[in-house]
């Protein structure tokens, strides 16, 4: 039995939808860093936001990517915390708040997408940093 063929309007639809669910997810993780919003989106409030149905949106998002919304909310976060913890010296307790998460959640967070935890992620970085500064160094 053949696979019917996806009619080009509903095809480009759903490459419109992802794309503003992802627009959305960094305008608002932009509100959370900035301190404009205190509360993590969760996908129904994206969906409010874009007039469509929180299944729709969300079986949308894993059809045309193949992962589910969540994993785009998760990635863009430890993105935002890698970059901190490796360009800043914030306490990490203040980056998870900054992030929406109590400290303890945010470790374990962190841990489960890194393998480590935030203060061996930060240390990593250090050591990378001053052994390829004594690199240049003794050539």
């Amino acid at each position: 039995m053949a696979t019917p063929k996806i009619p080009t309007k509903i095809f480009v639809r759903q490459h419109e939808i992802t794309a503003t669910f992802l627009q959305e997810i960094d305008k608002h993780l932009a509100d959370i860093i900035s301190g404009k919003v205190t509360e993590m989106f969760e996908i129904r409030d994206i969906a409010d936001i874009m007039h469509i149905h929180p299944t729709h949106l969300s079986n949308t998002i894993k059809l045309t990517t193949g992962k589910p919304p969540c994993y785009f909310f998760e990635e863009k976060i430890l993105d935002i915390a890698k970059t901190r913890l490796r360009e800043t010296s914030d306490p990490i307790a203040e980056i998870a708040i900054a992030l929406t998460y109590d400290p303890s959640n945010f470790v374990k967070f962190f841990k489960r997408f890194t393998g480590l935890t935030p203060k061996q992620y930060r240390e990593e970085v250090q050591r990378e940093k001053f052994l390829s500064k004594t690199e240049l160094v003794t050539i």
